[in-house]
């Protein structure tokens, strides 16, 4: 009996398209049924495509007869986030005022998904400006956590976590400057891949260039319930993209690291501030790693905390001259609240200091990968704290200092731009767990390889019913 076609996963379905045993429509047809059973309960999914994705099925089966070569995502339903550009839908972002900024192209991601061969059902919900760790936005409105509807869902690729976990699609495209990815896997019990800077081309030609932080830690990337999805998916987004000067065509696969590869157990401590189920799940995976033939050990490494403070040094003050303006005029009333609080954690520093900031991430870069050199991976929290309860940003400074004292980990990868990956361990209660690894620069399959080792000695949990 053949299973649910929205529970199997890429390899999977991909064969069984190849073979003939199922037609692309039949994918999608499946795909959509999901997507109108749960989606009412959960609004991940903010602008469905039914009509085009059916069209796309259709064709899809066509080239098929017609032996032509079919892409390593050839049938496959996947979604894009409201705040990247798709030919003919508005890149809203979530913002009232945007409703309207139509797209005229497809940015470099969402066409390498296409040209792979996969068939784009909707479009899934961000927080506006994408500048929250919670999915909520007055034009779509909130996107709820499908394990637990009292916490975030995480932000601001929340809407692709939750359609992911919830069995909509079998890959989402997700963005991620300051954990934008990894957060919201981690909330949803999903896994999500933040590549390395430079790795998967981007542009959106509907808002132009952003600012230079942005352009030096901002990425897109993949999210699957599956880890060997986020590698097909990756592999299909990292093609090259003129539109993108920054990106860089390295390997896929890098030289093999001695073996047995060693692991170093970071930011792993128990204390106030690591919650006790995160340091159960970096134990965990400490131990099944050790099981998979990797050497683990439990080390210092360049500080975490230097790294994510000078992220928001970085970001936060760049954000006081840009896009705070933004949030303030066509802003609605809960990131107006958050967008305040969150520059209020920027360290003050005047146009010399900056300058000289911005110049020191070369140096903790460099420190970090000295350390990559002994070290080619690092297992640490995604988060200290798991998925954080609903308007936690909106409440005070004193809420905003915990949030971003627990988001240290997402943060510092992300300034240097590392590759990393957000693996579920189990649940807790009805709260999704799990870890984070990270690695070198373009090293993301040192990455891939150990979350398949994690994943296969922890139970996946999802498709989730809400």
């Amino acid at each position: 009996m053949m299973p649910d076609l929205w529970r199997l996963d890429i390899s999977t379905l991909t064969r069984l398209i190849r073979s003939k045993q199922v037609s692309t429509r039949e994918v999608v047809d499946a795909a959509l049924s999901r997507l109108a059973a749960v989606n009412p309960h959960v609004n991940a999914v903010v602008e469905i495509l039914a009509h085009e994705a059916l069209s796309a099925a259709d064709a899809a089966d066509a080239h098929l007869v017609n032996g032509e070569v079919l892409g390593p995502l050839h049938g496959v339903p996947v979604t894009t986030k409201i705040n990247t550009d798709q030919k003919g839908c508005a890149t809203s972002g979530g913002v009232v005022a945007y409703r309207n900024l139509i797209a005229q192209e497809d940015s470099p991601s969402i066409a390498n998904l296409r040209r792979a061969g996969a068939i784009i059902i909707g479009r899934t919900n961000a927080p506006e400006f994408s500048w929250r760790w919670f999915t909520d936005n007055e034009l779509f409105g909130a996107t709820v956590n499908p394990w637990n509807s009292g916490v975030t869902c995480g932000g601001s690729s929340g809407g692709a976590a939750v359609a992911v976990a919830t069995g909509i699609c079998t890959l989402a495209h997700g963005t991620d400057f300051g954990g934008s990815i990894r957060q919201p896997a981690l909330c949803c019990g999903v896994a999500g891949l933040r590549p390395t800077f430079g790795r998967v081309p981007a542009y959106n030609a509907s808002t132009g260039d952003r600012p230079i932080t942005a352009q030096l830690m901002a990425v897109h990337g993949p999210l699957a319930r599956r880890v060997g999805d986020l590698r097909i998916g990756l592999a299909a987004m990292a093609a090259g993209d003129v539109r993108d000067p920054w990106w860089t065509p390295a390997p896929l696969l890098g030289p093999p690291a001695p073996k047995p590869i060693r692991v170093a157990l970071v930011d792993a401590e128990r204390r106030p501030g690591l919650d006790d189920g995160i340091a159960d799940a970096l134990e965990q995976s400490a131990a099944w790693l050790e099981d998979a033939g990797y050497s683990v050990e439990r080390v210092i490494p360049p500080s975490i905390e230097e790294a994510a403070q000078l992220w928001s040094m970085l970001v936060l003050n760049e954000s006081k001259g840009s896009m705070i303006h933004q949030i303030r005029e066509v802003g609605g009333l809960a990131i107006r609240k958050a967008g305040e609080l969150m520059i209020r954690q920027a360290p003050p520093v005047d146009l010399a200091g900056y300058l000289k900031a911005l110049g020191y991430r070369a140096t903790l870069l460099r420190q970090w990968q000295q350390f990559f050199e002994r070290y080619p991976l690092m297992l640490m929290p995604t988060c200290r704290q798991p998925a954080f309860a609903l308007g936690l940003d909106t409440l005070g400074d004193t809420e905003m200092k915990w949030i971003f004292d627990a988001a240290a980990p997402i943060l510092a990868p992300a300034l240097l731009g590392l590759p990393c990956l957000a693996v579920p361990t189990g649940v807790r209660g009805n709260i999704p767990i799990g870890v984070q690894l990270v690695a070198a620069r373009f090293r993301e399959d040192l990455c891939l390889d150990a979350g398949e080792a994690i994943e296969a000695r922890a139970a996946i949990a999802t498709p989730v019913d809400p």
